[in-house]
């Protein structure tokens, strides 16, 4: 008997690759079970066609939702035949991060934000169009402007049911299944304030298992949107205009903010990350600038702000966390294409590991 592996990396571009090994089968099969494997690095902006060969060591286990219960997934990252990590292998280094301070037990919770698209180009009176964003060139929705129907102001569509304000639940909701099958920590899924935009939430998780947790499901959304011919958009700001954009909220406490009296070390944390606000967008995704205009949900890119309860913060303390005098607090400004790997590591770097 056989058991497929699915090997799962992030190419040179911030991008998910995958390729498949068949192993004998072993019903008591763990991670130190499966062996590291290589790929071609030129093919991923990762080396060079002279010597492109790319290492990559298995990380973190799951179960593969689309093929039996004994294949499996696992989450890897990228090493040069040398042992040295690649230079965009984030995970290495978030986990040293982590190793530094694994007493203070990091919680995060991430909303990852994305839009779908339509791969199939439309026809329309015999004119052969672009694709488009599910729902805005549905017949159901809105009103049709310069030859093609634009969807009403967002509002509706936020956590929204009928076919007149929600797109793409087919892909949401085969997608939290899978998660789940995989052993996934998917906290759950939303419709969003546009139509086509989708949010699913991923923790809380301790550490370094957010990264790997998060990119996973981010490779399951792409395999079950393939399978209905649909593009998955991770861009911050897809569609230009007066909608709002996709972001990747992040929710994190430490195990000092979850106890008595935890909101002085939040607010503690809150005023190391405005020190460091500047260095923190460089490595909360790209295009973010765009997306956090101080509109739609959003602060300044450019300036830093805290408050509670308010969405167009940088950081938001929710109403419990307040009253409660603990809890955790929400980094508002990472994007939907970030690497969560950099993101929770700078979090708890600047938080815990610097003053």
């Amino acid at each position: 008997m056989k058991t497929c592996i699915e090997y799962v990396w992030i190419g040179g571009n911030n991008e998910l690759r995958s390729k498949t090994k068949v192993i004998l089968f072993n019903p008591d099969l763990s991670l130190n079970d499966i062996p590291e494997w290589n790929y071609d690095g030129s093919s991923t902006n990762q080396a060079s066609g002279e010597d492109s060969e790319i290492i990559i060591k298995p990380r973190c286990l799951f179960n593969d939702p689309f093929r039996s219960i004994r294949d499996y997934m696992v989450i890897c990252d990228t090493y040069h035949p040398n042992g040295e990590p690649h230079k965009t292998n984030h995970r290495k280094w978030a986990s040293n991060v982590f190793n530094m301070g694994h007493d203070e037990e990091p919680w995060f919770g991430l909303e990852q934000e994305y839009f779908l698209i339509n791969k199939d180009k439309e026809i329309n009176n015999g004119v052969r169009r672009e694709p488009w964003f599910l729902g805005f060139g549905s017949k159901n929705c809105g009103s049709v402007q310069e030859g093609r129907r634009t969807p009403t102001p967002q509002g509706q569509y936020y956590c929204s049911a009928g076919a007149e304000n929600s797109f793409g639940r087919n892909v949401s909701e085969e997608h939290l299944q899978c998660c789940i099958n995989a052993g996934i920590k998917i906290a759950g899924v939303n419709g969003e304030v546009a139509p086509g935009q989708w949010e699913f939430q991923i923790g809380p998780c301790t550490g370094i298992e957010e990264g790997d947790h998060l990119w996973m499901a981010r490779y399951i959304l792409l395999r079950v949107a393939e399978k209905h011919n649909i593009v998955v958009n991770f861009e911050p700001k897809p569609f230009k205009g007066n909608w709002n954009g996709s972001g990747c909220h992040t929710n994190y406490s430490t195990k000092q903010m979850r106890e008595d009296n935890g909101l002085k070390f939040i607010n503690q944390a809150i005023e190391r990350l405005e020190k460091k606000h500047d260095i923190h967008m460089k490595y909360y995704g790209s295009g973010n600038e765009e997306r956090m205009t101080g509109e739609h949900e959003t602060a300044s890119f450019n300036k830093f702000t805290s408050d509670v309860a308010n969405r167009g913060c940088s950081i938001r303390i929710g109403n419990d966390t307040y009253k409660n005098k603990k809890g955790y607090f929400e980094d508002r400004r990472p994007s939907s294409n970030c690497d969560p790997y950099l993101v929770t590591g700078m979090i708890f770097k600047t938080t815990v590991l610097e003053s």
